[in-house]
């Protein structure tokens, strides 16, 4: 079963990242996948924060607030623990002088860190469940973008699918934690997050 599992993976893999590959999308795979490093996006991304905690209400403080945590947490959990504990080489690297993958079509740089999870796919579908738990009407925009993050590492050569499936589930379980975690604080304990509970306000 696992080698049915590991050639699906290689199949798909190969698929998404040669056989469909194409100038236009040697152009733009690489600017998806690390959207949160180009600068126009990333001063877009902290006014859209900013915006949130100003006009937000306490929707929109409540996910301003539960980024930080949330992208700390996913972070660490995938690069921090994951990634060396599967200690699984990405598709581009190279062991014992034997390409993981042959004929991999790379278009960004494959990078020294390990394959499983995909720290991509666990922080993007992380965010996609918090902004999709308070914001319901944009779920399927917070997970369309989520999924093609995701697809963006296999294109450019870097995951294999199977990482960035795992990566999606286990973002979904930490946002779903956290989000449990904070609605039992509010419960429970709300004069420490009395900020986030002031104003009514909110931005749909």
């Amino acid at each position: 079963m696992m080698d049915f599992l590991q050639s699906l993976d290689r199949v798909v893999f190969t698929f998404l990242n040669g056989t469909i590959s194409n100038p236009l999308g040697d152009l733009l795979w690489p600017i998806i996948t690390d959207y949160d490093k180009v600068v126009p996006l990333r001063v877009l991304l902290l006014m859209v924060w900013l915006l949130l905690l100003w006009k937000g209400g306490r929707r929109g403080r409540t996910v301003a607030l539960l980024v930080i945590p949330l992208l700390f947490i996913t972070d660490r959990v995938s690069s921090g623990l994951l990634k060396d504990l599967f200690s699984r080489p990405r598709p581009c690297h190279s062991v014992d002088g034997e390409q993981m993958i042959q004929g991999i079509h790379l278009i960004v740089d494959c990078g020294p860190g390990k394959s499983f999870p995909s720290s991509h796919a666990v922080n993007n579908f992380g965010l996609a469940v918090l902004f999709s738990f308070h914001y319901r009407r944009w779920a399927w925009a917070f997970f369309a973008w989520a999924a093609l993050v995701g697809i963006s590492r296999v294109a450019v050569g870097v995951h294999y699918p199977s990482d960035v499936l795992g990566g999606a589930a286990i973002g979904t379980v930490l946002a779903f934690l956290l989000i449990a975690l904070w609605v039992f604080l509010e419960r429970h304990l709300p004069a420490p997050i009395g900020l986030v509970r002031a104003g009514t306000k909110e931005v749909s």
